[in-house]
């Protein structure tokens, strides 16, 4: 027992002795980088050009191929969405298979197999390598491209192009490239319902005939084959593929703008903008500074411990997260700082972002913060290459960029070799804190006198264009007047608030399943009850009545109270243009703006409480073409129709976030005061 005393005594002593040695306030210093042995993908040419790269994993019985097409970037112009319909065409079915039989075949062995404008990729259980890739040499030589396929595909890619003009994010995308890049380059031009049904058949094997070359193409072999075994491969499956020639193309590099600018796109209804702060950077995989700006934005933007998040998110509250990216590119990289912030702190979040972007160029980067650095990419590095497919990309990249044969066997070593001074040195060799393409997408109406301080503002619409001057013919219109020839154009006010009740259903198709909107309107009593159900199974509910509002869904109930409730109560008119006198709610004229190609003035009704309705009403006819709501979305009014005395629209198209695709609704039934009851509700 006495033994045991004394060696606890000693250990505890020992231990304390040891942590009296150690100095708390400094971070241990980094010790030699780890030694990183990679496996080497051996490599092989056919006589046709193919340059193969394989890199044996048996660990697994699977193998991969993946083909690339090493061309230059392409201005599609005209037909700006072309090669996102390419590996789409190419999947659609060969000479002597339907796509339906190439989906039924790569299902049957488990494998899969896609295609895109640049690249196709294969991959199964080895004991179907040759089923594999019998499919995919199918799909390289033989593709069909049906015009049927061509033509669902275009409908679909309007849809989705629909869809993200009302996205924030895809907004702020299309801006920002559009300003960087400029639209006379590939990264900047943008796609639109034109271009793309410019898209003929004929484009899309034109495409195929001239840049689908072995010679400039990469295939990647991955798992359980080793170097023999794919020569044998290859040259069974590939080495029919002719050769020929692929055109180049030059373009001319993105200049930064000449000092700050601001773009701005107005999306009322938003009640958070989504800002960018971008600029074009001279960055290629393989450049001097490439390692140290990975370092670099892994401090300034790059993590959850970065300057951004701390500061927009953990000390100011701005966001959930800040974050920043800097790209390398062959053509033109980018450095980008990004995050959604509440319309109320939008140019208070501008600044803090331009602080930090000039404190890293002014002020540079501490000691402790690369160490972090350090450590983290080094620890993204390691678990990159449990992934036999990371070998294949370094040996990839090795060719592609023409770096050293022990660019990724060395990473480390270089990485840890960089110094505070080396990241501060390419902090201002990359970034330029005067000249920056400031965008912003929210509601103009909030943010945008807020943000002229950092610079000219200049709008733009929702697919990165300059916005359209709206201007009234008469500056002396009022929101009473666009009210006053709303009511005469559809019938006049008595005869909109002689519909006292209505009753209206909506159908609508919701990615191929069916969906109703049954609509009670109670005008005499301001009560009003919505159902909304799909495939005949009631998803959301809606009752206003007696004053109170309760809105259910999928068994959970809410009450509307104040605000929310008496915006609730003012959208539950059919016409509320005709009661809002009445009702105590005042009427704001808020200018001419463009609704997809349509002059229309904006009107927002408001409570004393706060609630708000937004309308637009076209200049030209008068009738009412779109509410805004930021929790439901937006919904567009069109195809009106006489109804008992008064013009009513037939088809409503409800754009949200809450469902994948626009939805058109028609009204299917509609009553105009009918007797209601309690069971309606």
């Amino acid at each position: 027992m006495k033994k045991i005393a004394i060696a606890f005594v000693l250990t505890f002593l020992v231990a304390g002795m040891s942590f009296a040695q150690v100095d708390r306030s400094k971070l241990p210093s980094s010790g030699p980088a780890p030694e990183i042995k990679i496996g080497e993908a051996e490599t092989f040419t056919l006589d046709n050009g193919l340059k193969v790269f394989v890199v044996k994993n048996d660990k697994l019985p699977r193998v991969s191929f993946t083909l690339v097409l090493e061309r230059d970037p392409i201005m599609e112009g005209d037909k700006a969405g072309l090669l996102g319909l390419v590996g789409q065409m190419m999947m659609a079915g060969t000479e002597s298979r339907t796509k339906d039989q190439l989906d039924e075949e790569i299902d049957f062995i488990g494998a899969s197999l896609s295609a895109g404008s640049t690249s196709i990729f294969a991959s199964s259980l080895k004991k179907h390598q040759d089923k594999v890739l019998d499919l995919m040499a199918d799909v390289l030589y033989n593709p069909k491209f049906p015009q049927e396929e061509l033509d669902k595909l275009k409908k679909q890619t309007l849809t989705g192009l629909a869809q993200s003009k009302d996205d924030p994010n895809s907004i702020s995308g299309r801006l920002s490239s559009a300003l960087v890049y400029g639209k006379d380059h590939p990264y900047g031009e943008v796609e639109t319902e034109e271009t793309v049904k410019n898209v003929e058949l004929s484009d899309i094997k034109s495409y195929y005939e001239t840049f689908f070359k072995p010679n400039v193409a990469y295939l990647a072999i991955v798992g359980d084959m080793d170097k023999a075994e794919a020569e044998k491969v290859v040259n069974k499956y590939f080495a029919k593929w002719q050769k020929g020639e692929v055109p180049t193309f030059t373009y001319n590099k993105p200049a930064p703008v000449s000092k700050n600018a601001v773009g701005l796109v107005d999306r009322s209804s938003s009640v958070q903008t989504v800002i960018n702060i971008a600029q074009p950077i001279d960055l290629t995989l393989g450049d001097e500074d490439y390692i140290a700006s990975r370092l670099l934005n892994e401090i300034f933007g790059g993590g959850f411990s970065s300057r951004l998040f701390m500061n927009l998110r953990e000390d100011k509250g701005y966001t959930y997260g800040a974050n920043s990216s800097i790209s390398a590119d062959k053509l033109v990289g980018q450095f980008s700082a990004f995050a959604s912030v509440r319309n109320e702190v939008t140019d208070s979040a501008v600044y803090e972002f331009i602080y930090e972007i000039n404190n890293l160029v002014d002020n540079g980067i501490t000691q402790e913060e690369l160490e972090l650095a350090k450590a983290s990419i080094a620890g993204s590095f390691g678990r990159s290459l449990e992934s036999p497919s990371t070998i294949a990309n370094f040996a990839l990249n090795t060719e592609r960029y023409n770096l050293p044969k022990d660019y990724y066997a060395t990473y480390l070593q270089k990485m840890n070799a960089l110094t505070v001074e080396d990241i501060n040195e390419t902090a201002r060799e990359l970034i330029d804190p005067d000249k920056l393409y400031i965008t912003a997408v929210g509601n103009a109406s909030e943010i945008k006198d807020k943000l002229a301080q950092f610079g000219e503002v200049t709008m733009y619409d929702n697919m990165g264009f300059p916005a359209k001057e709206m201007k009234m013919v008469d500056a002396n219109i009022s929101a009473e007047n666009v009210i006053e020839n709303y009511l005469n154009a559809i019938g006049g006010k008595a005869a909109a608030q002689a519909v006292k009740t209505a009753k209206m259903t909506l159908e609508a198709d919701v990615m191929g399943n069916p969906l109703s909107i049954a609509i009670v309107f109670d005008a005499e009593n301001s009560a009003y009850g919505q159902k909304t159900s799909v495939m005949g199974n009631v998803m959301q509910a809606t009752k206003i009545k007696d004053g109170a509002a309760e809105i259910s869904a999928q068994g959970q109930s809410m009450q509307l109270t104040g605000a929310q409730l008496e915006e609730a109560m003012i959208n539950a008119y059919l016409f509320p243009e005709a009661w809002y006198a009445e009702k105590g709610y005042t009427a704001t004229l808020e200018g001419l703006k463009d609704v997809d190609g349509i002059a229309a003035y904006k009107v927002v009704f408001a409570s004393a409480n706060g609630a708000k309705l937004v309308n637009f009403y076209s200049e030209e006819t008068g009738l009412k073409i779109k509410n805004e709501n930021p929790a439901s979305g937006d919904t567009f009014f069109s195809d009106y129709q006489e109804k008992s005395g008064v013009l009513l629209p037939m088809l409503w198209t409800i754009k949200s976030a809450m469902i994948p695709v626009p939805l058109e609704a028609k009204v299917t039934n509609l009553e105009i005061n009918p007797a209601i009851t309690d069971a309606d509700f």
